[in-house]
């Protein structure tokens, strides 16, 4: 039988830390003079004291490390139930959700999917427009962690060609976590700054540039405004756009950038795929826009940089309404929704690197027919791909879209149209943020969903933030039964 207590105590000990984050709008609200701050008093308390109670009624657990059964349940555990204690200042504040909401909007938080139920988002006090940035910030930070220490280990997807760029964590998984966290959280904390700087450097107030840099370094999108980022058209478009790239690079590089190895991200194929991939697309959708946008090639330029970097990083930032552009671009952003940044960086969705390892796999294939006795290997960073590896990723690939078709159908069944059940079952699963259609699009929101759509894709947040596969193997037997 698996032992929970070694999960309960760190899913407490983060509940316990979650709870402690709130003395930040805490005291946002006490500035702001509203008289709101009562909320994030009462809150706080009853998250410091659930979460410790948890830790300490689990403080006798064997601390030999982790099994890779309790590995997965932390993994999930984590994401389930930080959302409960991260949507109760929705509850009691001054938005006064329903769980239901609450919960979809604190998933989308801290899975940093950007989807929001929230309307009339200029005129929430500031506590609770700064808890929904610090939402989406440390699920950034956390999503960093869990794709360098515990998915390898998992092979999850596939994720288990990047072990040997991460650390040896299984059976010592707290304080090799604790290691790679402390070097993952000065750089996110660094990027965080220099963001900051940034905006501020480009007319945004204190308090929207302080929001604005927590949900752009954690690719996440949530605004405080109804406009989302169409409120800062101009440089700070090109700013968040730098930024979302960096966000979207694996941190892994970065680490090693700080240790004095600086050529890794520069040779890396992930990072030049990524960088590519933006390039050209923003090309197209320049040219594009031009025809929309005559004489204003500028606009058009950085509308698609932005729009573009925001959609495929899964950041979910709009700076206009996007559904006027036509049916080509719709669909084009559709797709590269799909795409995703680089693997152990804050970008969500399918991740450049396995559409690569796919691409090599069709290439050695296809020479395999035509020199049926040659030997071809797909590689990847020079590598070989191994047959778990290449296992892994075709297993997630069709996971994905099963998973899209499922949730795509159950969306419907709840009386939704084909558009908004298909983008919204994708963009739920692919963490991107705003849909297609006029209900869930650019210029819309949630709120007008059932309930049975929302718990879905609530559902698919969670799904696919962990990668899909370490999700459903919790509903295996087999997995009890180890």
């Amino acid at each position: 039988m698996i032992d929970p207590r070694p999960v309960g105590y760190v899913i407490g000990l983060l509940v316990a830390l979650l709870g402690v984050t709130m003395v930040f709008p805490l005291l946002a609200d006490i500035i702001e003079g509203r008289g709101e701050w009562p909320v994030f008093l009462e809150t706080g308390i009853i998250t410091v004291l659930a979460g410790g109670l948890t830790a300490l009624s689990c403080a006798n657990s064997p601390r030999d490390g982790l099994s890779i059964q309790q590995t997965f349940l932390l993994t999930t555990g984590v994401w389930a139930a930080l959302p409960v204690f991260g949507a109760l200042p929705l509850m009691l504040g001054a938005t006064e959700l329903r769980f239901v909401d609450a919960y979809f909007e604190a998933m989308s938080g801290l899975t940093t999917t950007g989807s929001t139920v929230v309307s009339g988002l200029d005129d929430l006090p500031m506590g609770l427009l700064l808890w929904r940035g610090i939402l989406q910030w440390l699920g950034g930070i956390g999503i960093i962690v869990v794709a360098m220490v515990f998915l390898p280990e998992l092979r999850v997807g596939g994720m288990q060609i990047f072990k040997s760029e991460a650390f040896d964590t299984m059976g010592k998984i707290l304080p090799r976590a604790t290691a790679i966290a402390g070097q993952i959280s000065i750089i996110y904390v660094a990027l965080t700054a220099v963001c900051l700087i940034t905006y501020l450097g480009l007319g945004m107030s204190f308090f929207d540039a302080l929001v604005h840099a927590f949900t752009t370094i954690s690719t996440g999108g949530f605004s405080n405004y109804d406009a989302s980022f169409g409120t800062f058209s101009g440089l700070p478009e090109y700013a968040a756009s730098i930024f979302m790239i960096l966000a979207a690079l694996p941190f892994v590089r970065y680490v090693q950038m700080v240790n004095g190895h600086t050529t890794p991200l520069f040779h890396d194929s992930q990072v030049r795929a990524f960088i590519g991939t933006i390039a050209v697309l923003v090309v197209v959708t320049s040219l594009v826009l031009t025809t929309i946008f005559p004489h204003h090639w500028e606009q058009a330029v950085r509308e698609a940089l932005f729009n573009i970097t925001s959609i495929i990083t899964g950041t979910g930032y709009a700076s206009v309404d996007y559904m006027m552009w036509g049916s080509f671009l719709i669909t084009l952003f559709f797709f590269i929704g799909l795409v995703g940044g680089c693997a152990g960086s804050t970008a969500c969705s399918v991740k450049i690197f396995r559409y690569q390892i796919l691409l090599s796999s069709i290439r050695a294939q296809m020479r395999r027919i035509r020199t049926p006795s040659g030997i071809f290997t797909p590689r990847f960073e020079g590598r070989p791909v191994g047959p778990d590896v290449m296992s892994s990723v075709i297993s997630f690939f069709v996971f994905f879209v099963v998973s899209l078709g499922v949730f795509s159908w159950g969306l419907a069944m709840t009386g939704l149209d084909f558009t908004t059940s298909v983008s919204g079952a994708a963009t739920a699963l692919a963490n991107i943020g705003p849909g297609l259609g006029d209900q869930i699009g650019p210029s819309g929101n949630f709120a007008g969903l059932n309930d049975a759509a929302k718990w879905m894709l609530t559902a698919a947040m969670l799904i696919g933030r962990l990668e899909i596969l370490s999700v459903y193997v919790l509903f295996t037997v087999q997995f009890w039964r180890a």
